[in-house]
């Protein structure tokens, strides 16, 4: 499992040379950072998963500096984060919207979920020439109340539950391993 996620997730150099990662500089040399056991890894991913619903910009970085602060695998923190990118913005805004409005007890206003798809498609495409359209943060602000706690609720949840399936995931790996070496052992 640990030569698996080495060879798929970013080195130290690597998130060294992120432009949003920079600034943390020697804070990056600390060996428990790179550590590939059960918790760290679980931590991270958990971290990352948090942030990647939580906030679509900078959370490479946000979810860098909770994973210092929690002695998280950073590597795992980071890649974790592109749970959310731009091909999945908009189907996870409105799924925050719809349930933020459900927990709320608001009616789902049509006109709020086609301002949200298309802010996030024009965050997407990336900046425009036009400064006289609001950014989509700006719309999203408008949206209000259910797009903000739905994507809590997102996060939280899938910040432990990928926790949980990442601890249990390892959990089976080494018992299917350690079964596997006991009957190749000789009788």
């Amino acid at each position: 499992m640990r030569d698996w996620l080495r060879h798929r997730l970013p080195n130290e150099r690597t998130l060294q040379a992120h432009p949003g990662l920079r600034w943390l500089g020697p804070l990056l040399r600390r060996p428990w950072l790179w550590h590939m056991n059960r918790r760290r890894v679980a931590v991270g991913a958990g971290i990352g998963v948090f942030f990647g619903f939580l906030i679509p910009v900078l959370q490479i970085a946000g979810a860098a500096v909770l994973a210092l602060l929690l002695r998280a695998n950073l590597p795992v923190a980071a890649f974790s984060t592109l749970v959310s990118n731009p091909f999945t913005y908009a189907p996870i805004g409105v799924a925050a919207y719809h349930t933020g409005a459900a927990i709320l007890g608001e009616p789902v206003k049509d006109d709020a979920v086609q301002t949200l798809e298309g802010a996030v498609g024009e965050a997407g495409a990336g900046p425009t020439e036009t400064t006289a359209s609001p950014g989509w943060v700006e719309q999203a602000k408008a949206i209000g109340k259910p797009l903000f706690l739905g994507l809590a609720v997102f996060a939280t949840v899938g910040g432990i539950v990928t926790w949980g399936l990442v601890h249990l995931a390892w959990t089976v790996a080494v018992w299917i391993k350690r079964r596997r070496r006991r009957r190749l052992r000789p009788a």
